[in-house]
């Protein structure tokens, strides 16, 4: 049997109008032959009655709960939208059979809130399609060895999508969400960003990881592992969005071009620590920030200088502890971190230059930089994030 895994996010089930839309979806795939496997999210946002961070809001002191219990709570949330779609698809004719995590044979280590799946025996999810069953798997949750419900975190019911096609050996994994795909840059920031037809995992990764929120980066590295392909889909769309699979491995797609550069991405709300003069003790810092549970990014360490991002809620508190170190950093607060992300990048003369001249052109300063093999960051003013992400998204033509 040919299986598809679909994901429906909380806003692609948080209505009775998005709900048909996912339906259409699932009755495409059936009229195709395909075994189909829902994913769902807990239905809306924040605020909405059966949300995650709404559920959790009910809570009280945060010390009066354990991360055990926490995790059973946060689970409801899928249980009511699984239960919701299947009972809708039910009243359209279709045989659906509901899973929890545990159920659908996610088996999980015991780090409550961010656990990780150790593996998946999928032959209850295999028994019910062979009956011709829709299955709608709770996504976001699974279960320890011993049985308690675990939460995977943030972005957790697409690392349950793709953890499930690829036990299940599944042709495609369908993220469906609200936008129409993988887009070359946030289009609420550039006005002509448009979508891509194909991208491969690892441009995805790095978009994903430097601000775009469309998919969660540990989701598609589950895929990138078994060549998954994934398409990244508009719930209320039958078009088939974006392709995310390896270099140059192409499906039936059209108006994939070869470029350098894939998008833009950009990252607000961070302030720079930089410390100069006598080279300090690296270790120290860095251990310093990590004994108090603050994030660091974008590091520069050099013989005279060290200089790192840390979020702007963060700033004060470590700003303090480099003082109490004896250190006196320099801040630059409210900094926004720009990406240029593509994996024909690496060894290409001139992009350097032609960022470097983009945002010269528009005078903004570059106040740190740094590379890998598919991205170059810059740290610029907070104010002028906008302006670098449309300078840098007209300069390399990714509206084209």
């Amino acid at each position: 049997m040919r299986v598809i895994v679909q994901k429906f996010g909380g806003t692609s089930v948080a209505s009775p109008e998005l709900r048909a839309a996912c339906a259409r979806h699932v009755q495409a795939a059936l009229d195709e032959e395909y075994g189909v496997v829902v994913v769902v999210s807990a239905m809306g946002r924040k605020g909405d009655p059966y949300a995650t961070d709404t559920l959790i809001s009910t809570l009280g002191p945060a010390d009066a709960v354990s991360k055990r219990d926490r995790d059973i709570l946060m689970s409801c949330g899928e249980a009511i939208s699984s239960v919701v779609f299947g009972s809708y698809l039910r009243s359209l004719g279709i045989d659906v059979s509901v899973l929890s995590g545990q159920q659908a044979g996610i088996v999980t280590n015991d780090q409550f809130g961010e656990a990780r799946i150790l593996e998946i025996h999928p032959q209850r999810i295999q028994e019910e399609l062979n009956q011709g069953h829709v299955v709608i798997v709770m996504g976001f949750q699974g279960a320890t060895s011993e049985g308690d419900v675990t939460t995977l975190g943030r972005g957790g019911s697409d690392t349950t999508a793709t953890a499930l096609g690829v036990a299940l050996g599944a042709e495609y994994v369908d993220i469906f969400t609200d936008v129409d795909g993988i887009m070359t840059a946030d289009p609420r920031v550039v006005s002509d960003a448009r979508r891509l037809g194909q991208i491969t995992y690892q441009e995805i990764c790095n978009l994903a990881y430097q601000g775009a929120k469309v998919i969660h980066p540990r989701a598609v590295e589950i895929a990138m592992q078994r060549n998954l392909p994934i398409r990244v889909r508009h719930t209320e769309s039958m078009d088939p969005g974006t392709l995310v699979t390896n270099a140059g491995q192409t499906f039936e797609v059209t108006g994939v071009n070869d470029r350098f550069v894939t998008g833009i991405a950009h990252t607000a709300h961070v302030s720079q620590l930089v410390l100069n003069g006598p080279m300090p003790d690296a270790r120290a810092v860095f251990g310093k920030m990590a004994e108090y549970g603050i994030s660091v990014d974008f590091i520069s360490v050099a013989p005279d200088r060290i200089a790192y991002t840390v979020k702007d809620t963060d700033t004060d508190k470590a700003v303090m502890l480099l003082q109490e170190a004896g250190l006196n950093p320099e801040v630059h607060r409210d900094c926004a971190k720009v990406s240029v992300v593509g994996a024909g990048i690496a060894g290409v003369p001139g992009i350097m230059a032609r960022i470097v001249d983009a945002l010269a052109r528009e005078e903004i300063a570059v106040l740190q930089s740094a590379d890998s093999h598919t991205t170059i960051w810059c740290l610029v003013d907070g104010n002028k994030m906008q302006k670098a992400v449309q300078a840098l998204h007209h300069a390399f033509g990714l509206a084209e």
